[in-house]
C-alpha cells in the first residue's frame, strides 16, 4: 500500500470523532471517503465541514475504506470494529478497546487473522513528554499519577476508570513492564450514574508500586505523573508537554539534587496519533500501542473495577 492514497471513513463524530475527522481532512496521501454517526444532523454538519460525505450506518462504508476510526460509545465498540476487521480494514480505535476480556480477544484475534492493523487511541502515548522518556525510565519503584477534569457530561457512558484512568494505566503498564500483583480501590459516583472520582493503588510483580487518581468532578485541569526510581524521579506534566528530570548527585562529599526541565515542541498529539496509524497501515507495520496493549490495559481496568465494586458492596463507599 506504499505511495498509494489511502481511503479512510470516521465512524462517530461527536466531539472526539469530530477531531478526527478533521485531522484526515487535512493529511496528505489520504481521502476521507466520509463520516458516519446515527445523528443525521451532525454527520451532515461535519461532513461537510470535511467536505466529505455523510452516511448514517457504518455498513455503508463496506468496500469504500482501506482504514476507519472508530470513536462511538464504548458498547459498540466491539460490534463496529468486529464488523470492519472481519472485513479486511484496518482500525483505530478508541479507547478502551471494548467492554470486556472477551471482547478484546476475539477483536485481536480476528485482526491477526485478517492481518490488519489495530490500533487503540491511547492518545497519551503520543504526548512528546512520553517519548521522551526512552532511555530515562531505567527502573521506576514509586508512580504517582493524578488526571483530573472538570466536568464536562462526555464519556459518562463508562466509569472514570474507563474513562480517563485507562490513559495512566496504559502508560504505567509499558513503563513498569511487569505483571500487576495486586489492586486496591475506591470510587464514588457523584454527579453521573457511575463512578466519578476513583483511586487506586497497584502493585506490581517487581516490587513497582503506583497510586493514580482520576476524577471528572474537579475545579480544575491537571493531568501529572511522577516516576521515582533510584538516584532520581521524573515529572511530567502531559497537558504542558513538559519532562522535569530531578537526580542525586555528590559534589565534595555531599549529596544534593540536580534539577533540569527539557523543553520539547509542542505537538498535536492527536494528528501524531493519526500519523502513526495511518504510517503502519501503509508500512505494515506494528502499531506503538496494539490491540494487545489496549486489552492489557482494560484487565488492570476491570480489576480496578472490581475492587471498587467491592468496597462499596462493604458499605465503605456507601454515600
Amino acid at each position: 500500500m506504499k505511495g498509494s492514497c489511502l481511503r479512510v471513513g470516521v465512524v462517530g463524530v461527536g466531539y472526539l470523532g469530530r477531531f478526527h475527522a478533521l485531522k484526515y481532512r487535512d493529511m496528505e496521501g489520504v481521502d476521507l471517503v466520509g463520516v458516519v454517526d446515527v445523528e443525521e444532523s451532525r454527520a451532515r454538519q461535519v461532513a461537510t465541514e470535511c467536505s466529505t460525505e455523510a452516511f448514517l450506518h457504518h455498513s455503508s462504508l463496506f468496500g469504500l475504506v482501506d482504514a476507519v476510526s472508530i470513536a462511538v460509545p464504548t458498547p459498540l465498540h466491539f460490534p463496529i470494529a468486529r464488523d470492519f476487521l472481519e472485513r479486511g480494514v484496518h482500525v483505530l480505535l478508541e479507547k478502551p478497546i471494548t467492554c470486556t476480556l472477551e471482547e478484546a480477544d476475539e477483536l485481536v484475534e480476528v485482526s491477526r487473522r485478517k492481518g490488519v492493523v489495530f490500533q487503540i487511541g491511547h492518545l497519551e502515548r503520543f504526548n512528546p513528554a512520553v517519548l521522551a522518556l526512552e532511555g530515562v525510565i531505567r527502573r521506576p519503584m514509586f508512580i504517582e499519577s493524578n488526571r483530573i477534569t472538570t466536568f464536562k457530561g462526555r464519556g459518562t457512558d463508562v466509569d472514570v476508570i474507563l474513562d480517563l484512568m485507562i490513559h495512566d494505566i496504559d502508560i504505567i503498564l509499558n513503563l513498569v513492564r511487569s505483571p500487576v500483583a495486586r489492586v486496591e480501590a475506591v470510587g464514588v459516583p457523584v454527579v453521573s450514574p457511575n463512578v466519578d472520582i476513583a483511586n487506586t493503588r497497584m502493585v506490581f510483580e517487581n516490587g513497582c508500586i503506583a497510586d493514580v487518581t482520576a476524577s471528572r468532578i474537579s475545579m480544575k485541569n491537571e493531568r501529572k505523573i511522577r516516576i521515582f526510581q533510584p538516584s532520581a524521579y521524573i515529572s511530567i506534566d502531559y497537558a504542558q508537554q513538559r519532562i522535569e528530570i530531578h537526580e542525586r548527585v555528590s559534589e565534595d562529599g555531599r549529596i544534593g539534587i540536580a534539577s533540569k526541565g527539557i523543553d520539547l515542541p509542542r505537538t498535536d498529539t492527536l494528528y501524531e496519533e493519526i500519523k502513526a496509524f495511518l504510517k503502519a497501515v501503509r508500512d505494515g507495520g506494528r502499531p506503538l500501542v496494539s490491540g494487545e496493549d489496549g486489552r492489557k490495559a482494560l484487565e488492570v481496568a476491570l480489576r480496578i473495577k472490581e475492587e471498587v465494586s467491592r468496597w462499596q458492596r462493604e458499605g465503605v463507599g456507601s454515600l
